[in-house]
């Protein structure tokens, strides 16, 4: 009974992606007839095409579809277009992120301002770069974001607290942003747990997992009290996931991640893993992982050695545990609320994939 139930969530979810994936590439149609891209510069749109359009998880626009339609009795129109506005600000993100980052690929393929500076390459003397231009697609992305959350056809005064939500998470996702970049230039010795997760819950939990839940659930109407839950609910899950990736930065492939492995200590990143590993070390390897966080170009040595103080210290083992700790919160949680059984046991099957829990 319990696998059949797993299928059947499964198949709600492959149902909602592919009806995201057609709705983005329409939205992408529709921007284009609109706003007449095409005719204004062709490298544009096919920049904007080409990134926004790759293969990805669309985990934003899934969960605030479930949020909607787990406390509603039909879809709005719009619904999906709306939802989009969480893939086009997630998008938004990668690309300013990149930037910041020095990431050359993103999603298995070069990142967008690594295009247009291959593109830029055949001019001579240029006062510009692909990453100042793609700082300016990532700004439009954010502009396409609202122009399609405004799309939704709802009561007008739910609609305008909503968008007024999703503003404040990109504020809280920019703040996250900022203090992750300045604890990179802290001594890991000042760097607290707390400090960590706060980072964690601004940059990732709240506009990917816990906002869009919260709004989707608002538009259709659910109570203040069944909000309050999803928030705590998708923070859990918002942290656990981040972790994970943090788990993935270190260990697995670039081929698996789609983006540099030495990216995360190149930026001098204090994630759980450093933060425990640092703290359960002996003096020399104390030393050893202060001299690669402050190193200005990190090697594919300085990894090894990393992954191998985390090994040695059992820090994989805590995050996994914290992992499965907050897994298990998030469960309880999921139980308490008022949601449509389907879509509840949906964010359960798909919460427990994402996070590679049997």
């Amino acid at each position: 009974m319990k696998q059949a139930m797993q299928t059947e969530s499964e198949q709600l979810m492959l149902r909602i992606k592919a009806r995201i994936e057609q709705s983005l590439k329409q939205f992408i149609t529709t921007i284009d007839r609109r706003f007449l891209l095409c005719k204004l510069s062709p490298l544009l749109l096919h920049n904007i095409q080409d990134f926004v359009l790759r293969d990805g998880k669309r985990i934003r626009p899934m969960l605030f579809i479930v949020g909607y339609l787990g406390f509603s009795r039909k879809a709005a129109s719009n619904l999906y277009t709306c939802a989009l506005s969480f893939e086009l600000l997630h998008d938004f993100t990668l690309i300013h992120d990149d930037i910041i980052d020095k990431s050359e690929t993103r999603r298995g393929r070069p990142a967008v301002h690594t295009m247009l500076n291959h593109y830029l390459a055949r001019f001579k003397k240029l006062k510009f770069n692909g990453q100042d231009l793609a700082i300016v697609i990532g700004d439009i992305l954010y502009a396409m974001a609202l122009y399609a959350f405004l799309s939704i056809k709802i009561d007008h005064r739910r609609k305008e607290r909503a968008l007024q939500k999703f503003i404040e998470t990109t504020i809280c996702t920019g703040a996250g942003e900022f203090n992750e970049l300045l604890y990179g230039a802290e001594n890991i010795e000042t760097v607290t747990k707390d400090h960590i997760y706060k980072t964690y819950d601004l940059k990732t939990a709240y506009y990917s997992f816990a906002s869009p839940l919260i709004i989707g659930a608002e538009l259709a109407g659910a109570s203040r009290q069944q909000c309050a839950a999803l928030s705590r609910y998708g923070v859990c899950i918002g942290r656990a996931f981040q972790i994970q990736d943090d788990i993935l930065g270190m260990f697995a492939s670039e081929q698996d991640i789609g983006k540099s492995v030495l990216a995360d200590l190149q930026e001098a990143k204090k994630t759980i893993l450093v933060w425990y590993a640092y703290r359960a070390a002996t003096s020399k390897d104390k030393k050893t992982i202060q001299k690669i966080l402050s190193r200005r170009q990190v090697t594919p040595a300085d990894v090894m050695a990393m992954k191998q103080i985390i090994s040695a210290t059992g820090a994989l083992g805590f995050a996994r545990q914290e992992i499965e700790a907050l897994y298990r919160t998030s469960r309880h949680l999921l139980d308490s609320l008022a949601m449509k059984k389907k879509y509840r046991d949906l964010l359960g099957r798909f919460a427990a994939q994402l996070l590679q829990i049997g």
